[in-house]
């Protein structure tokens, strides 16, 4: 037990939001992340089977012959299923595959601020380098009978070096989280915003008017909505002051979280009628 608490204490950091909000982050081991990606390689390979039999199927179909062009249409499915698959949902409002949402990840920005779809592409586009791209040319080549051993060791042990790679830094970081300024951290599942907002004033109580949403963005709204979760009396206190003064607001505040659900809920319609007529507010700093 003693060793498990230790374990937490040495993989929990201060991570300070621009409001000056200390949101006590846990980082992910290397354990919960290589799970993580087994289960989405699992996903990646259940969905690449699904389609060669798909492709089979048509090539028995039409009685097409010549199977290269066939294997040209594979090759380019496979590289932007393994690309895309990893981009797209970790770009998404829960940033976080399949597997990392079943392991209890997410993707979060290590400066406090809110996951840019940049870092997203370039923490995954370093992952074609660092495990697909060697594993890709051994394979191609042992097809071809052409592989050697200096090949196939020079491939195994690049492929080594970037995958055990979070094994000898302290915050468990990849090379692309690395570049991109990006970590991987614990976030078990809580009890939804919804249930929380249910008993708290509506934003009308509080007076807020339409240029007072126009303050922040949804960067901004998912801060947000991680201060509420967590339950931090003293963080709300420090947000709350933030915003009152950002958007000028004139009212008694009393009720730090009833404030701040207000606001929330106010800015989350706000965007989301925003995003109806196509316009997409990604941070306070969008004009």
């Amino acid at each position: 037990m003693a060793r498990a608490e230790r374990r937490i204490r040495d993989m929990r950091r201060s991570l300070v939001t621009p409001e000056g909000v200390d949101l006590g982050i846990l980082l992910a081991d290397a354990a919960p992340r290589a799970a993580a990606f087994l289960i989405d390689a699992m996903i990646m390979i259940v969905t690449m089977i699904l389609v060669s039999i798909a492709l089979i199927a048509g090539l028995v179909r039409y009685h097409a012959s010549g199977g290269e062009p066939i294997a040209i249409l594979w090759m380019v499915f496979f590289f932007g299923l393994r690309n895309c698959y990893f981009i797209l949902f970790e770009a998404g409002r829960r940033a976080a595959t399949p597997g990392k949402r079943i392991m209890n990840l997410r993707v979060i920005s290590r400066d406090g601020t809110g996951l840019s779809i940049d870092q997203v592409i370039a923490r995954n586009l370093m992952r074609e380098i660092e495990v697909f791209l060697p594993l890709t040319l051994l394979a191609s080549r042992a097809a071809n009978g052409t592989a050697d051993a200096l090949l196939s060791i020079i491939g195994l042990g690049w492929a080594l070096i970037f995958t055990f790679f979070p094994l000898f830094n302290r915050d468990r970081m990849r090379i692309g989280d690395l570049l991109a300024g990006t970590g991987v951290i614990l976030a078990p599942r809580r009890k939804l915003l919804a249930d929380l907002a249910a008993a708290a004033p509506p934003p009308a109580t509080f007076g807020f008017t339409e240029a007072q949403f126009d303050a922040y963005g949804i960067a901004e709204l998912q801060r947000l909505e991680e201060v509420l979760r967590d339950r931090n009396d003293e963080a709300c206190w420090v947000v709350a002051r933030a915003i009152e003064q950002r958007i000028g607001w004139q009212g008694d505040l009393r009720d730090a979280r009833a404030f701040l659900t207000a606001y929330y809920e106010g800015l989350r319609a706000h965007l989301e009628r925003e995003v109806l007529f196509g316009v997409r507010r990604a941070d306070k700093h969008a004009g």
